[in-house]
């Protein structure tokens, strides 16, 4: 499963530099063959895009878990609280402009 966890991170890294974007938060997600899930999430000092810094703490938190011999059927990695979303924020205008006295 590491194996696995290795390429979606390679696919998760090349996302990111194809849309120059870095996260911070780094969620892995696990489904287990009976349909039950959880998720671990570490949010990281910095933003990232890095393979290396991705695939380790992916790993740290995918060996934090209790398996207790449940096949797993489904894993996923998410980066997210990311660096350009700061940049889209919504910014709300003014519901009416400013009117300087005397000129109405």
């Amino acid at each position: 499963m590491l194996q696995e966890l290795e390429q979606i991170a390679q696919i998760v890294e090349q996302r990111l530099e194809q849309h120059f974007i870095r996260g911070r938060t780094l969620t892995l997600k696990i489904k287990f063959s009976d349909y039950q899930q959880i998720t671990r999430s570490k949010t990281m000092f910095d933003y990232t895009r890095d393979w290396e810094t991705i695939i380790t703490t992916a790993t740290a938190l995918f060996e934090s878990v209790e398996f207790e011999n449940r096949s797993v059927r489904l894993l996923g990695i998410a980066l997210s609280n990311l660096e350009n979303a700061k940049a889209t924020q919504v910014i709300q205008l003014p519901l009416f402009e400013y009117v300087e006295s005397g000129n109405c």
